[in-house]
């Protein structure tokens, strides 16, 4: 390809609403250019990396056995309401109406259409296992679409999808497609982990995430450097801090605390460490009047007020808190609903005092605490040497009311390992992948059943498993970058050599050598850019370094009176002068080390 056919179009300036360097880095260097909030176009620059990342992803699908397909942007309702995510899916999911006044949706993803294609196909043992994948392009509504492409509306992803026989079956299959994913991963030439995660919105059991490592990151990764424990911070379990409850030694209490909301100016105040102090939040769970399947939600019959109590300097996990028996679905608690329960706004709050029954949650590590401080459910007063045993007990059970003990916070660095092997550290991480099990989430709402050996019909379990394609492109950027630019690695790189004749116009012999070495190359199949476009050296090599080409080839009158080339790695911008006649095999070696 040459410069002068091809479509460049730089930027001094990044747009005002680039939050994040990819985002930046990829308006400057014409990969990408905004079309409506969270809907770009892929300029050819940026296609290209595109057009590699579905290559890599490809090959090693169709390596494990994965059969592509193509499923449909838009679908329609009547699928998603079978399996029940029409109206659990919320905002995001964009609905739409055709000219018949049929609902239909713009794919989010594929879980519905492709267990109804298993349901029509799949009807004996004998077909199982299957594995089919599509790379295709995805809608969310996003509320407020940002990042460029790490957080846009309209992306596009690969997503797979595993039948079997049984649950062992298709953990047999998500363990191929984990493999196949640390390979797309690796191939890619990206430092990244896999982590236990959430199962989230999709539904399931098991599940990995896989984390490109950037600073930049939204997620957070717990991980332990003496072994291989890794977890999203939404699972990664916290161990309680404190072995056993100590005996109580203080008299209960009340103590002013004037104008003290927080806990950290409650500790100051009466001149206490942070961690001898009591986090409340109190949260709300609606019941509602059971409907059938497909109608709007019923009118609110009752609401369930929970306390939940953290040590002072802990923070809640929301996910971890969703998951405690009862607290499914889940909302923080009005000011007035607290007043009700509680007699007090928010800053005082505690387990004694209470006006009515509600139910309270204490984290593993607070559980273990005595002799604390807790809101004493009146404005500037706290309690003081609370214990649970011998305080907190008998005023939960004056309402019927017993304290459950779960694990609620989010880990910190330093924190033990769940796996006994070390202690947590944590970094940042952008979601690139995700792997699930499934089981029959979706088989058992839309009836997709096969006949097993034994002649019974059973549900087929499944598995899931995406990969964020144009996300891709973004996480790579945050983690390959310099302040000249991008450095891309080499598998993902729009082109892997640059060619850049310094007056390719005016200079005989540099435009014959800059072609016959593009000529060479080209033969050899390295993928190869000739930059034509007689720019000054600067503008040039400004250009290329921002669009981040890993191997750039100068060619210049200055250099080729001694018969020599200068070649720049863009990983660190290391230069070396190459003679003419061996500049292609040395192209060939520089390019097996990037």
């Amino acid at each position: 390809m040459k410069a002068s056919q091809f479509h460049i179009a730089t930027l001094k300036e990044a747009p005002a609403d680039a939050e994040i360097v990819s985002h930046r880095l990829m308006s400057r260097a014409g990969f990408i250019k905004k079309l409506a909030a969270g809907i770009y176009n892929y300029m050819p620059m940026g296609l290209r990396v595109i057009r590699r990342i579905e290559h890599i992803v490809r090959d090693e699908m169709n390596r494990a056995g994965a059969i592509e397909l193509l499923m449909p942007v838009v679908q329609p309702a009547e699928l998603w309401q079978e399996s029940g995510r029409w109206e659990q899916y919320g905002p995001e999911l964009m609905r739409i109406k055709d000219r018949h006044q049929r609902d239909f949706i713009v794919q989010p993803t594929s879980e519905e259409v492709i267990t109804d294609i298993a349901r029509q196909d799949l009807k004996s043992y004998r077909q199982m296992p299957r594995n089919f994948y599509h790379i295709q392009t995805k809608f969310r509504d996003e509320r407020r679409p940002r990042f460029g492409v790490m957080r846009g509306r309209e992306f596009t992803m690969k997503d797979a999808y595993s039948f079997d026989r049984d649950p062992q079956a298709a953990l047999v299959s998500y363990q191929k497609m984990y493999g196949a994913y640390q390979a797309i991963f690796t191939r890619m030439g990206l430092t990244f982990r896999a982590v236990a995660a959430d199962t989230g919105a999709i539904g399931g059991s098991a599940s990995h995430e896989f984390q490109v490592i950037a600073d930049t990151g939204e997620d957070v990764i717990a991980y332990c450097p003496d072994s291989d424990y890794a977890a999203n911070l939404e699972l990664a379990e916290a161990l309680p801090l404190i072995a056993e409850t100590a005996p109580a030694n203080e008299p209960l209490a009340k103590t002013p605390t004037p104008g003290k909301a927080r806990c950290e100016d409650v500790a100051e105040l009466l001149g206490l460490p942070l961690e001898r102090t009591i986090k409340s939040l109190v949260l709300a769970v609606d019941h509602r009047a059971a409907g059938k399947p497909g109608d709007p939600p019923g009118p609110v019959e009752k609401t369930e007020i929970w306390l939940l109590m953290l040590r002072g300097d802990h923070d809640l996990n929301e996910v971890k808190a969703g998951k405690v028996p009862g607290l499914a679905g889940f909302r923080f608690a009005t000011e007035a609903e607290i007043a009700e329960r509680f007699g007090c706004r928010p800053g005082y709050l505690g387990p004694l005092g209470l006006r009515g029954p509600v139910k309270v949650v204490a984290d593993r590590t607070a559980a273990h605490l005595s002799d604390f401080v807790c809101g004493a459910n009146e404005e500037d007063f706290h309690y003081t040497g609370v214990n649970w045993a011998r305080d907190v007990a008998p005023a939960l059970a004056a309402f019927g009311e017993t304290m459950q003990v779960a694990d609620l916070r989010n880990v910190r660095e330093g924190d033990p390992s769940p796996d006994g092997k070390g202690t947590l550290k944590l970094q940042r991480g952008i979601e690139v992948g995700h792997v699930f099990y499934l089981g029959t989430k979706y088989s058992s709402a839309l009836g997709a059943t096969f006949v097993d050996v034994d002649g019974k019909s059973k549900l087929i379990e499944m598995g899931c498993y995406g990969i964020g394609i144009t996300r891709l492109l973004g996480a790579a950027i945050e983690q390959n970058h310099d302040e000249r630019g991008i450095i891309w690695p080499r598998p993902l790189a729009p082109f892997e050599v640059v060619i850049c004749p310094l007056g390719y116009g005016k200079s005989d012999a540099v435009r014959q050598t800059a072609d016959e070495l593009y000529a060479r190359l080209c033969e050899q199949g390295v993928d190869v850019l000739l930059d034509d476009r007689d720019e000054r050296p600067g503008a040039m090599f400004a250009d290329w370094e921002l669009i981040g080409v890993p191997l750039r080839v100068t060619v210049g009158e200055r250099g080729l009176k001694d018969g020599k080339v200068e070649m720049v790695v863009r990983r660190g911008l290391e230069t070396e002068l190459v003679p003419v006649a061996e500049a292609a095999a040395r192209v060939r070696e520089r390019l097996g080390g990037l």
